[in-house]
């Protein structure tokens, strides 16, 4: 029997026209699956039911992966791909596998010979540098930051230092409500001429995105506490 196809999902960043960012080809191939690895299934099935799911919702088998799956448990998740079903790979926003849980489960696939498709859609880390006019040639993304402030702001010093030296943007991101803090550190730490692209709300009514020098943010601090937001830094 041949193995089915793991269709990699890209989701909504928030409450938006789904038709502005979800391609008409990619709504209808999710449309048509009946097997679904996702992070949340309340926030899954709102999704299929925008994108206009064939099948009743109650129907649709739907098996969870987030961040306390454990790698053990891969296996079980992959098994209809290997009896043939093809399962689609849903993450709670944006890009599954990319600042999201998937990742091992893709790799696991490919030592398995599973087909991996990726679709099209919102990814708030390549959007975020498309907008910020820093370097697009050499970036790097690194996640969440530490929480704790000395370490915290060793890191920015760190980010700001590579970024000199390498010609290169440094991408990283906050939980939303330490946004603010994470913030202020890097406006308190960062030379007056680094460039700081705040990147809020993607794809949203409220979006903002905005690129100025350090010196610049010091004189209009922007209120993105509660907000997802995208931070890039380029000394």
């Amino acid at each position: 029997m041949n193995s089915g196809t793991l269709y990699l999902i890209p989701a909504p960043l928030g409450p938006s026209d789904i038709t502005w960012i979800i391609p008409p080809a990619v709504r209808q191939c999710v449309a048509a699956l009946d097997h679904y690895i996702v992070e949340h299934p309340k926030t899954a099935r709102r999704f299929l039911k925008q994108i206009g799911c064939v099948l009743p919702i109650q129907k649709i088998s739907m098996q969870v992966l987030d961040e306390h799956t454990q790698a053990r448990e891969y296996e079980k998740l992959l098994a209809p791909l290997l009896e043939g079903s093809d399962i689609g790979l849903l993450s709670e926003a944006g890009s599954p596998a990319v600042a999201d849980p998937g990742a091992g489960l893709v790799r696991l696939a490919h030592q398995k010979n599973i087909r991996v498709v990726p679709l099209v859609g919102p990814s708030s880390i390549l959007l975020a540098l498309m907008s910020s006019g820093l370097n697009g040639q050499r970036f790097t993304f690194h996640g969440y930051l530490p929480v704790e402030n000395d370490r915290r702001t060793k890191k920015i010093v760190e980010l700001e230092k590579n970024s000199l030296t390498g010609d290169q943007t440094q991408i990283f991101i906050e939980t939303p409500y330490r946004n603010q803090k994470l913030l202020e550190s890097i406006l308190s730490t960062c030379r007056d001429d680094t460039a700081l692209c705040i990147a809020c709300n993607l794809t949203l009514a409220d979006e903002f995105i905005s690129t100025r020098t350090i010196r610049e943010w010091k004189q209009a601090l922007p209120d993105v506490h509660d907000k997802p937001a995208i931070f890039l830094l380029q000394g």
